[in-house]
């Protein structure tokens, strides 16, 4: 499924699944909006060590297969992934 990330120091194959509802539930994820997530999700990619294996979108949720290294907490992915989608979203 994913590959074994290879630092100088360890070798890690950390996946989290995370699931980020919309505020109130609110159907607010049409095709446009799931488009506009995944190319930001590329870009998280590239700025961060985060590799999204799968983005799934549902209209008031998303779910999110990520690998990262083991120098970012689970909390700080989601945090980075939620901040950053967000602002992106709403501008455009």
């Amino acid at each position: 499924m994913g590959e074994n990330i290879h630092k100088s120091h360890n070798i890690s194959k950390l996946m989290y699944h995370f699931m980020f509802p919309t505020k109130y539930r609110r159907v607010v994820i049409d095709e446009k909006v799931d488009q506009v997530i995944k190319e930001i999700c590329m870009e998280i990619g590239k700025r961060y060590e985060v590799n999204f294996m799968e983005i799934g979108t549902d209209k008031d949720h998303v779910h999110f297969l990520v690998q990262s290294v083991p120098t970012y907490s689970p909390a700080q992915i989601a945090k980075i992934i939620k901040s950053i989608t967000a602002r992106e979203v709403f501008n455009k």
